[in-house]
């Protein structure tokens, strides 16, 4: 399912994980997923963590990833995803769901607006890493 992931979004070079890593972060509950199957297949694949909101004072959940196999979109896995972590968000009093989506992925960005996600076109992501990363921590 990464892998799927990765080259949809044409970013196979970035994949470094491996299923023991994945193992470890759900284990620690430093991510928490779901997966879709169909006939014991896996078709989909939701990560998510908890954020902080310093101006709200509460929890927030970030949608790292959602990946729903081609041969399978249009079919509600994904919306059932959102659905799934909305009653997890609502349920524990977190403040919001957010993540990201590449400016190019318009079929996304189209069901992000269907089910009520508003753009935040004011922010920008950062990312220190590698190099930069080693110097800083110097």
């Amino acid at each position: 399912m990464v892998r799927g992931l990765a080259a949809y979004e044409k970013l196979e070079h970035e994949v470094v994980a491996s299923a023991q890593d994945y193992y470890g972060a759900l284990a620690t509950r430093r991510i928490q997923g779901l997966i879709a199957e169909i006939d014991g297949e896996a078709v989909g694949v939701c990560l998510w963590y908890e954020t902080f909101s310093t101006f709200a004072g509460r929890a927030g959940i970030w949608v790292e990833d959602v990946f729903v196999a081609p041969e399978h979109r249009r079919h509600g896995i994904g919306l059932a995803f959102f659905r799934a972590l909305a009653r997890r968000a609502v349920a524990e009093g977190h403040a919001w769901m957010e993540w990201n989506v590449l400016d190019w992925n318009e079929p996304a960005i189209a069901f992000y607006r269907r089910i009520g996600a508003v753009g935040r076109e004011e922010w920008t992501d950062q990312r220190l890493s590698g190099d930069a990363l080693k110097a800083l921590a110097g």
